[in-house]
């Protein structure tokens, strides 16, 4: 039996497992199986493939993508320049890191872009932040990234001001504020400042209507969540983990 999983902490309610475990179940996949892996450490990442000899592939969520790098002994085009991994696979007894978010927020995005979306603030600066600036710059798309604390190129939350959103049409959440269970967080912006012109890209995918999102709909914006960049990476992964040919 073949196992993947996902490796991250805290890991609560995953997307991965159910719809790996729905996938299989659906395509008459029966020899693999997929397992959620919540390390308290990333130094645990090593025991973990040695205390499961049928691991194959793994998911990387919060708060390892950046972390898990130095553990891989090979890293494609994406994760070298966007510094994060989402997906590991092994193959000869090497492990291999990807980013499938990237294919997937790119889908996403082109999905529901308009041509005044010109401009983007990126909510947060983890890995998740890192394959949506990726593709923002792949897409001529200037962006500004917004943290805590303000830094070389991010702004902090506390110099957001109602003209400075009205600048930017394009507003990305990728924290994880507001994820069940702590479902009324969102983050911290002078939402006033959002308008009908506005999309509202929001990485978390439970609830499916995150108070973010509400906050841009009640102000005319359009609103949508992470679920089919979710599906379209676990998709990605699957392909990696089984390549055809």
């Amino acid at each position: 039996m073949r196992l993947f999983g996902l490796i991250g902490y805290p890991l609560g309610h995953s997307f991965s497992k159910r719809y790996f475990t729905e996938k299989f179940s659906r395509e008459g996949i029966r020899d693999a199986v997929y397992e959620l892996f919540p390390l308290e450490s990333i130094e645990q990442f090593p025991a973990l493939w040695e205390n499961h000899s049928s691991l194959m592939g793994l998911n990387v969520t919060i708060p390892y993508k950046e972390s898990v790098i130095p553990y891989l002994d090979n890293c494609n085009d994406i994760v070298l320049e966007t510094g994060a991994c989402n997906c590991v696979l092994k193959k000869d007894g090497k492990l291999y890191g990807f980013n499938t978010d990237v294919i997937g927020f790119e889908y996403t995005l082109k999905a529901h872009l308009l041509p005044h979306h010109h401009q983007a603030l990126v909510l947060g600066t983890g890995g998740a932040a890192k394959a949506v600036e990726y593709v923002l710059r792949k897409s001529g798309i200037e962006f500004r990234s917004v943290s805590r604390k303000a830094g070389a190129g991010q702004l902090a939350y506390d110099a957001l001001d109602i003209p400075l959103i009205r600048a930017y049409p394009l507003i990305i959440n990728t924290t994880p504020l507001g994820m069940y269970p702590a479902v009324e967080n969102c983050p911290s912006i002078p939402y006033d400042g959002i308008g009908p012109g506005h999309l509202l890209i929001d990485l978390v995918y439970n609830p499916p209507l995150t108070r973010f999102m509400e906050q841009g709909i009640q102000r005319g914006a359009q609103a949508v969540n992470g679920e089919s960049m979710l599906v379209l990476q676990a998709e990605e992964s699957w392909k990696i983990w089984n390549p055809v040919g």
